[in-house]
């Protein structure tokens, strides 16, 4: 931006809308800035459901013992001596195994899903123009520029989660009893005459009875968080004063910076530089913007210059934010070999003394 000089002609001579808004009463051959409070934003942090709680299920088997039991598997009796008794055969019935179930599971199933988090709301800012306008006829072409509040839309992000498809379930399906079966020999006819006792006969028979049935154990799986940290508008910022500043900030001002080939790293003495220089500036103008220019020399391609440049200037703007300036109050450009200062383009023979000149770092303040 080229020196801003408010004179009592420029402000004679400046739009309404604009002119209202310059310094009052300033002085002839004095350089003012436009210093603006910048929008004040916090970091919160919120917390979503990633995964949801769930119950899963165990089967515990059905449990059985073996008993042993005496049963009659012939009647006492008497014996005829002259006729002697009869016998038939009875077939009879008993529960060898008792009815019980078993359990079948479903497990839990699950799906996928979304969730949209603003994480930085919208905003808007006071620009200047950027070319006056065709019919302006100052000398100046800065007394035509003019001021637009642009807005600009809020930022999102969107992240996975996982929802609760069908929760988990059992199913029971009975086990159907057994029986079994043994005969017995009963009198069909008894003796006559004469009787002797027969005594009864007996058998051990075997059979499983349920101890305990099937069941299930359950267990609660909680369910999982995730943390989102996303930016909060704390105040609004805007534009506020004119601060009389050193005319000579307004120009190109140089940064001692010896970057090293193809780098774009600080060392602790180009911070230094940058804190003495630069870093006081800013703090002496609370609410100033300013922008960092880095250049590069002819050698090498314009493509890789212009990239290089790039990431130098952004590198002084990164240490400036680090040091508690608010980035909104920078602008990092980088022109590669656009601006040499000197004959050496490409082709052209050149020390590297005339080459030095024109890899350099620069800034000024601005009002756009």
């Amino acid at each position: 931006m080229k020196r801003l000089i408010l004179s009592l002609v420029a402000v004679a001579t400046a739009t309404v809308g604009f002119a209202q808004d310059l310094p009052s009463n300033p002085e002839p051959g004095k350089c003012y800035v436009r210093c603006t409070t910048p929008d004040v934003y916090e970091n919160e942090t919120v917390s979503i459901q990633s995964t949801p709680a769930y119950k899963k299920l165990s089967v515990v088997p059905a449990t059985y013992e073996t008993v042993t039991e005496r049963v009659l598997v012939k009647e006492a009796s008497k014996q005829l001596r002259v006729i002697p008794a009869t016998y038939k055969t009875e077939t009879r019935t008993y529960v060898k195994k008792q009815a019980g179930s078993t359990i079948t599971i479903s497990p839990a199933s699950f799906g996928k899903s979304t969730e949209t988090i603003e994480i930085k709301p919208a905003y808007a800012q006071w620009e200047m123009s950027s070319v006056p306008p065709a019919e302006c006829t100052s000398s100046n072409p800065d007394d035509c520029r003019y001021w637009c509040y642009k807005g600009y839309p809020a930022e999102y992000t969107t992240v996975s989660v996982t929802t609760l498809a069908n929760d988990a379930s059992f199913n029971r399906v009975p086990v159907a009893e057994q029986s079994g079966t043994y005969t017995v020999r009963v009198v069909d006819q008894p003796a006559r005459v004469e009787e002797i006792d027969i005594p009864a006969e007996y058998a051990n028979i075997t059979r499983t009875i349920l101890k305990s049935d099937a069941a299930t154990t359950e267990s609660v799986v909680p369910a999982t968080q995730q943390t989102i940290t996303r930016e909060k508008l704390v105040s609004k910022g805007g534009l506020t004063v004119w601060s009389e500043v050193d005319c000579a900030l307004v120009e190109e001002n140089n940064l001692q910076i010896n970057w090293a080939t193809g780098s774009s790293t600080l060392t602790a003495a180009d911070k230094a530089e940058i804190d003495a220089k630069l870093l006081s500036v800013l703090n002496n103008t609370p609410g100033s913007k300013v922008e960092v220019a880095s250049h590069t020399d002819s050698r090498g391609s314009k493509t890789s210059n212009q990239a290089l440049s790039e990431r130098r200037a952004q590198s002084v703007a990164n240490y400036l934010i680090s040091k508690g300036i608010n980035n909104s109050r920078i602008v990092a450009n980088g022109y590669g070999e656009n601006r040499l200062k000197n004959r050496c383009a490409d082709g052209v023979s050149c020390t590297e003394r005339e080459h030095k000149a024109n890899r350099r770092t620069t800034f000024r303040l601005i009002n756009n």
